[in-house]
């Protein structure tokens, strides 16, 4: 790795705008890796350095480059919930299909994390999926259900996923229902907007 590569990964980790354009006018790669092949990019994206992900999206730098865990830049905003990130990272065009470790769009744990305004930004901006089904065989939906804590953030999300056009009654890989979960659980908040939406 040059000396150029490892200062933009070191000041994209930190979040020195300064110091990431002085080492891509030196000539370092955009898309240069660390030793868990996350770049410049998803450093900036996991600490929410909103200023420098620009820097790097105007140099080129993909979105959906993704590391030893399989998170990219994009797929990290679903974790943190950073609405600036994401609308940094849009005009990049990330793939909303890319799936993380789990099979998992940007959406499932977002919704999972109760990230409100995050949800709703990516919902009213981009066409992604409301339906997709990860690798354990659950929706955003269902998510925002099973590991959700039923209170008035969760609340939020599922009425913004029903009204986004997610179907109510998919069922998990078991069989079980979003109104199932959320009757067992006793989330009577969202087993009424889930009964309302059948």
């Amino acid at each position: 790795m040059s000396p150029a590569d490892r200062a933009l990964l070191a000041a994209a980790a930190s979040g020195d705008t300064d110091a990431v354009r002085a080492a891509l006018a030196s000539g370092a790669d955009a898309e240069t890796r660390d030793d868990h092949r996350r770049t410049p990019l998803l450093l900036a994206a996991l600490a929410d350095h909103v200023p420098v992900a620009r820097l790097l999206v105007a140099a080129g730098a993909d979105p959906d480059a993704q590391d030893d865990r399989d998170d990219s830049a994009w797929l990290v905003t679903g974790v943190t919930g950073s609405v600036p990130m994401m609308r940094a990272l849009l005009p990049a065009r990330p793939d909303l299909t890319l799936r993380n470790r789990f099979g998992g769009i940007a959406l499932i744990p977002a919704a999972e994390r109760g990230h409100v305004a995050y949800v709703r930004a990516l919902l009213a901006e981009t066409d992604i999926a409301v339906d997709h089904v990860n690798r354990l065989g659950w929706t955003a939906l269902l998510e925002a259900v099973v590991l959700g804590d039923g209170g008035p953030a969760h609340q939020e999300i599922v009425a913004l996923l029903l009204a986004a056009g997610a179907t109510p009654g998919l069922p998990d890989g078991d069989g079980v229902t979003a109104l199932q979960h959320a009757e067992r659980r006793g989330f009577t908040g969202i087993a009424a907007l889930l009964r309302d939406a059948r």
